[in-house]
């Protein structure tokens, strides 16, 4: 039997244990899509608490909670620190198999040098020592990420953002990490939402273009861009929820901008007509400052209206959805494509059902450019090592998988660069048993620069971050 979680964790074969200890895990990481906040990391905040800095803002926590039949108090409600804490000790050794267990002790580990396993029994005894541990300078924001050996991330923030606060960051001498702005302009898209106008009016406020017109609109958004630029963004972001492409000629995308405008009822198709006006205009904005596109493509968001009424979006109670998309987004691409205008772009899909969709789409639209459109890493549910190893052999079989971008966090934790640790271990064991059965041969050479481009390599490249 092996030892719980030691030094060669997830590693299965030699060869495994060579890619990881020798080749992976020492790699800076570039968290190229998280939900972290500029404002926090400017500064430099601290937490008072192990339930502030674990389990606040963790929605994959939540649910967790919620299935055990924990109270909402005790999960965003206005339980006691310790108490919340302790409903998700009490919790965690109900987790098997689920990637929280996982991810638990790896943070307990690398940040607070605890080899216990979380239970009831060890609460207070990990509740005494994080917290004392907490309360020292290497836990502040920015030391985490210092500590973490992160080389640079990229937040994730809408246009209408000053970025004071990124460029704050960049100023400090002291904090040598590219915090990165990313581009998510989810006001201007929903043309259906009752806050379309008011996001409208601000972004008129903001660039002194009058927006009488769908134009105007995608003047607006060019002048933001360039702002974003000129701060170090370099990735755009869009979550794409439901079917995203229907052709229609400009007058008509006018009037439908201007119907949204005045909160008038839109149809399902003069909805998609307008995102897939602005995706296209957007592209080549994109394109132009020589930017990444990330689709984040399939979820089924706030399913429980009460919930949603009580505690609010974003807390724990959305899904994966099951809409085809093939043809909207090769019609996307292609549009793109067809006058020079596609960016680079990353494709995230959140159903597994679609994963050998979108690895045989991304090589539709290849060019001169190494893994210029990539198939994402496995996202949100994927998030665990069935669908880390899964997304990985899809891109292998169809396309490279030594092109590939690599691992993100998408979290607001600090904590959570840990995934990256994980995501490591997964992909040098699943290369590991290939070598071993005799499928490549043991050539560390090649092998260990594939697995540190994987790590790292292919994403710097990717976004051509200035230092």
């Amino acid at each position: 039997m092996k030892a719980f979680m030691d030094k060669n964790f997830l590693l299965e074969t030699d060869t495994a244990k060579t890619l990881y200890h020798d080749y992976a895990k020492d790699m800076p990481i570039f968290d190229y899509h998280c939900h972290l906040t500029a404002k926090d990391i400017a500064e430099n905040k601290s937490f008072s608490s192990l339930t502030e800095i674990w389990l606040s803002d963790d929605h994959y926590k939540w649910r967790a909670l919620r299935s055990h039949g924990v109270p909402e108090k005790w999960i965003t409600g206005d339980g006691d620190d310790r108490e919340k804490f302790q409903k998700w000790a009490e919790m965690v050794p109900y987790t098997l198999g689920n990637p929280l267990y996982h991810w638990t002790h790896l943070e307990l580990r690398r940040y607070f040098d605890m080899p216990k396993a979380l239970t009831a029994q060890t609460a207070d005894a990990i509740w005494e020592h994080c917290n004392r541990l907490l309360q020292t300078d290497a836990f502040t924001a920015q030391e985490l990420i210092k500590r973490s050996n992160v080389y640079g991330l990229c937040t994730t923030d809408d246009p209408l953002d000053d970025l004071a606060y990124h460029k704050e960051i960049k100023e400090n001498e002291a904090f040598d990490v590219h915090v990165l702005p990313t581009f998510r302009p989810d006001g201007a898209l929903t043309v259906e939402s009752s806050n379309f106008s008011k996001w409208i009016g601000k972004l008129e406020q903001l660039t002194g273009v009058q927006m009488t017109s769908f134009g105007a609109v995608v003047s607006g958004l060019e002048a933001r861009v360039d702002y974003f630029h000129e701060v170090g963004c370099r990735l755009s972001d869009h979550g794409l929820d439901s079917n995203f492409y229907l052709e229609a000629d400009k007058e008509e995308v006018n009037a439908i901008f201007l119907k949204g405008l005045a909160n008038e009822d839109l149809s399902k198709e003069e909805i998609v007509k307008y995102k897939t006006a602005l995706m296209k205009s957007l592209g080549k904005l994109y394109n132009d400052h020589g930017w990444a596109m990330q689709l984040h493509i399939g979820a089924l968001r706030s399913n429980n209206t009460k919930k949603l009424e009580t505690v609010g979006p974003n807390t724990g109670f959305d899904s994966i959805a099951d809409f085809t998309y093939a043809e909207d987004l090769s019609n996307l691409l292609n549009a793109l494509d067809y006058v020079n205008h596609l960016p680079k772009t990353i494709i995230y899909n959140l159903n597994p059902r679609d994963n050998y969709m979108i690895a045989t789409m991304i090589g539709n639209f290849q060019d001169e450019m190494p893994g210029k459109i990539q198939f994402g890493t496995a996202w949100w549910f994927g998030d665990q090592r069935d669908g880390m190893e899964e997304q990985m052999k899809v891109l292998a079989n169809c396309g490279l998988l030594s092109q590939f971008v690599g691992m993100l966090t998408d979290s607001r934790s600090f904590l959570s660069y840990t995934r990256h640790e994980y995501f490591r271990r997964i992909l040098c064991n699943l290369i590991g048993k290939w070598v071993e059965n005799g499928e490549y041969p043991a050539d560390f050479e090649t092998l260990g620069k594939i697995v540190k481009n994987i790590c790292y390599g292919n994403i710097e490249r990717y976004l051509a971050i200035e230092s």
